[in-house]
Formats: C-alpha cells, sequence, structure tokens
C-alpha cells in the first residue's frame, strides 16, 4: 500500500504552524523550476537553506547554467523567511561511480535509484554537520520520479543521519502544473532533460 506522504508533510507544518516556532531545513534542490512551488509551499514555515548537489548533471557548462538560474530565482523571490544558498562543487566523478554497471538501465530504473540515494545523503549529512533541524528534497515534484523510493530514502536517512526527513510529494495538487507556470513567470531556462547524459540520450524531460 503506498504511503501518503503529501499528508505527512502537511501534518508537519500544521504542527510548526501551532508551534509558533521557524525551523531550519535543509532543503536539495535539482533545479530552479521545479524549486518554485517547494519554496512557495515551504518558506513560510522554515528558515530555508538550498543546496544545489547535483553531481549527476552533464555537461559541466549544463550544471553551470542551472545552478545560475537557481541563485537568481531565490535572489528575486519574495520569500517570508530569508533564504541562503549553499555553496557546492560539481563533483560529477561522485556520479560516475555509483553509476558503473547501471549504465544500460531505463531512465527511472536502479541507477536513478542510486541516483537519489547520492544526492539525499549528502544532503542528510550536511545537515547534520550543521545542526538543521530538517532535510528535504524537490525531487518529488516530478511526475517523472518515484515518490515512494525518495522518501523511503529520506526515512534511511533520517536514520542514518539523526536530522529529521520531510516528507513530501509536491507534485501533489497541481504542484508540477504550478511550477511550469513560476518558471514562465520568472523566465527561468527550464532544460529537457532530466540532468544525466543517460537521460538526455533518452530524449525525455524529466
Amino acid at each position: 500500500m503506498k504511503e501518503n506522504y503529501h499528508k505527512k508533510m502537511l501534518e508537519i507544518l500544521n504542527q510548526i504552524k501551532e508551534s509558533d516556532s521557524i525551523p531550519t531545513l535543509l532543503l536539495h534542490t535539482c533545479c530552479a523550476p521545479c524549486s518554485t512551488t517547494v519554496i512557495q509551499r515551504l518558506s513560510d514555515y522554515f528558515q530555508i537553506t538550498v543546496i544545489y548537489y547535483n553531481p549527476n548533471i552533464e555537461p559541466e557548462d549544463e550544471y553551470l547554467k542551472r545552478k545560475s538560474e537557481q541563485i537568481r530565482f531565490l535572489r528575486e523571490y519574495p520569500a517570508k523567511n530569508k533564504i541562503t544558498f549553499f555553496e557546492n562543487d560539481w563533483d560529477n566523478e561522485a556520479f560516475k561511480k555509483i553509476s558503473l554497471g547501471y549504465e544500460n538501465e531505463l531512465e527511472g530504473g536502479v541507477r536513478c535509484h542510486r541516483c537519489y540515494y547520492l544526492r539525499l545523503e549528502k544532503t542528510a549529512q550536511i545537515a547534520q554537520q550543521k545542526h538543521f533541524d530538517y532535510f528535504t528534497t524537490s525531487l518529488t515534484i516530478s511526475p517523472y520520479k518515484n515518490s515512494q523510493i525518495i522518501n523511503q530514502i529520506g526515512k534511511v536517512l533520517e536514520d542514518k543521519y539523526g536530522v529529521a526527513y520531510l516528507y513530501s510529494d509536491f507534485k501533489k495538487e497541481n504542484g508540477y502544473l504550478e511550477s511550469i507556470q513560476n518558471s514562465k513567470e520568472y523566465g527561468l531556462y527550464r532544460q529537457d532533460y532530466c540532468g544525466c547524459l543517460f537521460s538526455k540520450n533518452e530524449d525525455h524531460t524529466k
């Protein structure tokens, strides 16, 4: 039976609202367009730091272009609570390492799951080091990504690193459609492939 992770998130947000506190959140973002709706939904509840850790994105100039757009959106978005950006290096070798032996997997398969884990584990590690209250990811906004798998990984890493994972399924309540509309409003660059060269070669928008 599938878990309703959107409902779980709403319950947590309700608790935060009732407590009148503003916890810290380390938010992994996969790209500026996907982050728009996520930040809209969370920035009233958290002090957000965005971590743009995406070693899967190739080539490097594509990575830098997407990163630049992420920073621009954060600068332009009128968030209630200040949003900061955590700087990261490209680290493409880390993605190549976890992809070995999975080069022929179709998009959405085991290689992608390993990529989710790679990015979320880095987020959890930094959340632990910097004493964040929560960590989460914008990945669940995509209709092409398995939110059940992503949230299960989040729970594993919560237990491993001792930082609360914020469950989510941001595609719910028209989240993905909102992200497209927000991208148009802010004039954001929308890529035509998920990030890695495997996805580019499959010629799909993820």
